[in-house]
């Protein structure tokens, strides 16, 4: 049992601004890490401007710029392509990102901006083979259909990726979703996904691949999706996903705190981990808010890109405890106990806190 103070601060002066766009952009369920593959609807969604309309029919994916071949594919040219199904989980940059004090202005997600689908598309790789990469290419830039204003700046959403993880071969242009077309709002009729990366680099409604012979300097590359410190600095980019390990949440919950009341005796504990570098290799569990640690049970990935079921029996004693899982990567990335703190909130991976209470016999 634990006296630990475990609810994040109540985030102060909460703005129409982020409450419009916590209404516009969802997060998984934490019940629906049950699920291996997350159901389509329960996946998280971040749009960062508008739906696109996008009539299939006239659609198509330009393919340019430092390439010897230009190509122009319909949608039908795509799906005539040879085709792979894959696992891979897709998690948002900004995830945690409201447990932060002071907390970034931005889509506030807690910890549910995260889940796990089969993508089924043309590997990218492939399709730039056959354009013809010239000699000087080192990036590819994708630039998908929808557009809005951000940094005081006209756009359409585009991102920049190095040209040796664009060619990776687990890179997909993406038509299907858990064996169905893409969602509208998942970026019918295509996106990409880049495996192993935060999924501000899986554009979505794509209309244009270029690849460019510099690095890509638009405000999605060079201001936005970089860990600084303050805002002056130029930062870092982000990029692979960290080390991360949820619970399904316990027992029962209180409707407003989300508390949650679990029996005494024997509780079967269990979730996902996963990491962009590479399998997790042990989930540990504690029940005490990280006092105290115990080694779970971990499945393999059913793919090298998708989240690892987990498992561990806890004895729920009667009073208040907090649990606490942390996953640790093949590169020995551990997750940290207390989050770090950047400008725009990037990659919180911190430990999850649960507070449950085990009420005693009567």
């Amino acid at each position: 049992m634990s006296d630990v103070e475990v609810e994040a601060p109540a985030p102060a002066g909460v703005s129409m601004e982020e409450l419009r766009l916590a209404a516009r952009n969802h997060g998984m369920p934490l019940e629906a890490l049950r699920y291996p593959v997350t159901p389509a609807g329960l996946h998280y969604l971040l749009i960062h401007y508008d739906i696109p309309e996008v009539d299939p029919v006239t659609w198509r994916l330009e393919v340019g710029g430092a390439v010897r071949r230009p190509l122009s594919l319909s949608l039908e040219d795509l799906m005539a392509r040879p085709a792979v199904t894959t696992p891979v989980t897709l998690e948002c940059a900004g995830n945690g990102r409201a447990l932060l004090e002071p907390r970034p202005i931005s889509q506030p997600w807690v910890m549910e901006a995260v889940g796990t689908a089969e993508w089924t598309g043309t590997p990218l790789a492939a399709l730039l083979d056959e354009a013809g990469l010239e000699d000087g290419a080192v990036e590819v830039l994708f630039s998908g259909l929808d557009r809005g204003v951000e940094g005081e700046m006209e756009q359409r959403y585009e991102r920049g990726l190095p040209l040796d993880d664009a060619i990776r071969p687990e890179v997909l242009l993406a038509h299907g979703m858990n064996g169905q077309p893409l969602l509208p709002q998942h970026g019918f009729p295509l996106r990409l996904v880049v495996p192993g990366w935060y999924g501000m680099a899986s554009v979505k409604w794509l209309a244009r691949v270029t690849v460019l012979d510099r690095p890509f300097d638009g405000y999605q590359n060079s201001h936005s999706y970089r860990m600084r410190m303050q805002e002056e600095e130029s930062g870092t980019p982000v990029s692979r996903i960290q080390p991360r390990s949820l619970m399904v949440p316990p027992g029962i919950p209180e409707f407003l705190t989300r508390a949650r009341q679990v029996g005494a005796g024997p509780c079967d504990l269990r979730g996902r981990a996963w990491s962009g570098s590479g399998p997790v290799i042990r989930v540990e569990v504690s029940a005490d808010g990280g006092e105290s640690w115990s080694d779970a049970d971990v499945e393999e990935p059913a793919s090298p890109f998708a989240w690892q079921g987990w498992s561990f029996r806890w004895d729920a004693t009667p009073g208040r405890h907090v649990l606490c899982c942390r996953a640790t990567d093949a590169g020995g990335r551990t997750q940290p106990l207390e989050p770090e703190w950047n400008v725009g909130g990037y990659a919180n991976n911190a430990v999850q806190r649960v507070q449950v209470t085990v009420p005693a016999d009567e």
